[in-house]
């Protein structure tokens, strides 16, 4: 029979036949793809025509074209809806891809190549985005080594896999130790629970097939549990098993892993001519440095400490005046700032989450795409890869721009977090070509016949996502290597972060904000108390976020420690650290640095994209109207359409005119005051 991997995909808008796919069909299905670019790029090395920018730039974008098709499946269905066969194929593609990449990318006649196109490129007639291209093409090659030789070549290509390899562990051992890990509760654990939690419970033991009730290491599970159980020994417990991810001992531990990707990464830059991974990777971000992204993150700690020490003193009285004696601790946070949230600004979550339901987050995100570009989006009824997975066709004045496809509740198959992926990435390059997007999220199941409701921190997370995937949505380039989020990774959370300003617009929530069971809208004033405490428990925040961040740079800024957990307690000590807060993410479930090398050194890239997202929203408030349509056609021009296509600090000016400072950023997490 034929593989399905492998044959056209006919159906509506070349969806994958997710229905007619087997487990089995991905190797052969790989290997075939592998070697079939592999053929390509030997072609483009060996060709006997002087090289040109379509004999070689625009055949190495056509190279990968099967191999891409085939892995942009595999890993969203990997990453979503992992399973024992999925896990094994990953734990073989590791080595297996990482060796082809460094087959091209040390491959000399390829190289020369790409090298007298350099060396002729005032003379190709090249336009601003082949131009572009060009330069990339040629610094992928020089950072992935095309200058070594010998032996430093041949040790470089056992780094990579070794590092691939070492990226899939991590992440499955993450995966296994979310997986095995659940709270049984009795009835009577149950007591002081807001019914959305117990709901949320009941299902995740369903889902689990457990006798009653679960609490799991699902975040937007753990988090409300934290928040709202007076039961501080469950909520001790439950706060201990989620931090422990990763570091359980046996064969899950995932601290030996960290310890040896580090040393490999700084092994990985030497070899390259750089000092420190750091300084390697942060050369082509926007930070360009170590020492400019450690200067905003010192920058911005200060303050923020300050205003989570003077919270910790108002939670630690809370938890004394409730009888307890000692510090507050960190599975005591969340509990009494929810009920000083209630004191302040009279918002209880349980009160406020039947206004939130997920069908009416999407229907707000969705609105406000199409008011801003135009965008409209239309249910489609077709095979996807797991029941709760739902997809949409989004058209602008009647023509196809993408597939968008969601996937928001939690189960034990997926990867925890929040993240947005492309099955296909758009490209004009021998034929239009749209994207297949991917929003993934893990948001709690609601009961049998319930409405999913989210907190606040969910539906922000679906508005961030969807930034993300309106990225990719209204790209317009023509090279796929150049599309979409494939941009420095400290400006790809700004459209993302951008996006989730208009979650705050009063016309929106006025608008989509319902009542699950009335359908009447969120009162006005508890909108008002709803934004008023926006910044409420933000030195929090931004202390357990800015702890990860500076940890992640002092770990590739300098030699690599031979013990990451006594480096990160170094780390921890110097900076200050709360005692009752923690890293946000700790080093054995730092799956944003050691599940591969993306926010590797980039974890600040958050804080940096902050900093833009704050002034760019700026820009529609300074023009009166959060929908005005000149600055939306300019955000999509300069920022949203145009990919890679230059260089993110030009692409942001032509945007707002200029690069902005600190200054918006600390204003808006309310802490401009304690900088002062």
């Amino acid at each position: 029979m034929t593989n399905p991997l492998l044959a056209e995909w006919t159906g509506d808008f070349a969806l994958p036949p997710f229905d007619a796919i087997k487990d089995e069909d991905f190797a052969p299905a790989i290997d075939r793809a592998l070697e079939e670019a592999r053929a390509a790029v030997t072609a483009i090395a060996e060709n006997p025509e002087p090289a040109s920018f379509a004999n070689t730039i625009e055949a190495l974008e056509r190279a990968e074209v099967g191999l891409s098709r085939v892995l942009g499946l595999f890993y969203a269905l990997a990453g979503a809806d992992a399973n024992p066969a999925r896990e094994a194929l990953q734990r073989e593609l590791s080595p297996k891809l990482a060796a082809y990449a460094s087959e091209v990318a040390l491959n000399p006649a390829l190289f020369a190549r790409v090298e007298a196109l350099w060396q002729e490129r005032d003379d190709l007639d090249l336009d601003d985005e082949q131009a572009r291209v060009l330069f990339l093409t040629r610094r992928g090659f020089l950072r992935a080594g095309a200058m070594l030789a010998g032996d430093d070549r041949e040790r470089l290509t056992g780094i990579m896999q070794r590092l691939a390899a070492l990226g899939t562990g991590f992440t499955q051992n993450l995966l296994a130790d979310e997986r095995e890990w659940a709270m049984n509760l009795s009835e009577s654990d149950l007591e002081g629970l807001p019914a959305f939690v117990v709901a949320s419970a009941r299902a995740a033991g369903r889902e689990r097939g457990a006798a009653g009730p679960v609490i799991t290491l699902s975040r937007s599970l753990i988090t409300p549990f934290l928040a709202f159980s007076p039961r501080r020994d469950l909520r001790r417990r439950a706060y201990q098993a989620y931090v422990a991810r990763g570091a359980n001992g046996g064969a899950t531990d995932n601290r030996a892993i960290a310890a040896e990707t580090l040393r490999l990464r700084e092994e990985r830059a030497r070899l390259l001519g750089y000092e420190s991974f750091a300084a390697y990777k942060l050369e082509p971000e926007m930070a360009k440095t170590p020492q400019a992204v450690r200067d905003l993150l010192m920058r911005v700690w200060q303050p923020a400490r300050a205003a989570a020490e003077a919270d910790a003193a108002r939670l630690e009285a809370m938890l004394h005046a409730d009888g307890h004696e000692g510090p507050l601790e960190p599975w005591d946070w969340h509990y009494y700032s929810e009920k000083r949230r209630q004191a302040e600004h009279d918002l209880d979550e349980a009160a406020l989450k039947p206004y939130l339901q997920l069908d009416r987050m999407i229907e707000a995100a969705f609105d406000v795409a199409g008011r801003l570009f135009g965008l409209e989006f239309r249910p489609l009824d077709t095979a996807l890869y797991h029941p709760d997975v739902r997809a949409w066709e989004v058209t602008r004045a009647g023509r196809h721009m993408a597939v968008f496809v969601g996937d928001y509740f939690a189960r034990a198959s997926k990867r925890s977090g929040a993240w947005c992926t492309t099955m296909r990435r758009q490209a004009k390059l021998g034929g239009e070509q749209r994207p297949i997007v991917l929003n993934v999220c893990n948001f709690s199941r609601p009961g049998e016949g319930d409405p999913a409701l989210l907190g606040w921190d969910d539906a922000r997370t679906l508005f961030h996502e969807f930034g993300h995937a309106l990225h990719n949505i209204l790209s317009d380039v023509t090279y796929e290597s150049i599309a979409g989020t494939s941009v420095a990774r400290d400006f790809v959370e700004l459209p993302s972060q951008l996006f989730e300003h208009w979650l705050e617009v009063p016309e929106v929530l006025a608008r989509f904000a319902t009542h699950a069971e009335t359908g009447e809208p969120m009162p006005e004033d508890m909108r008002t108390r709803l934004l008023g405490a926006a910044t409420h428990d933000m030195g929090f925040q931004t202390v357990e976020y800015l702890a990860s961040a500076l940890v992640d740079l002092a770990f590739h800024d300098g030699p690599a420690p031979a013990d990451p957990m006594q480096k990160q307690a170094q780390v921890l000590e110097e900076i200050g650290l709360p005692h009752a807060i923690r890293m946000r993410h700790a080093t054995p479930h730092f799956a944003h640095v050691f599940a591969g090398d993306g926010y590797s050194s980039g974890y600040y890239s958050y804080m940096w994209s902050e900093v833009m997202d704050a002034d760019a929203f700026a820009a529609f408030e300074e023009a009166g109207d959060p929908f005005d349509p000149a600055t939306a056609e300019r955000l999509e021009r300069a920022i949203l359409s145009a990919g890679n296509g230059q260089d993110p600090g030009e692409a942001y000016v032509g945007f707002r005119g200029s690069l902005p400072g600190v200054e918006a950023l600390l204003k808006g997490r309310g802490l401009l005051d304690d900088a002062a």
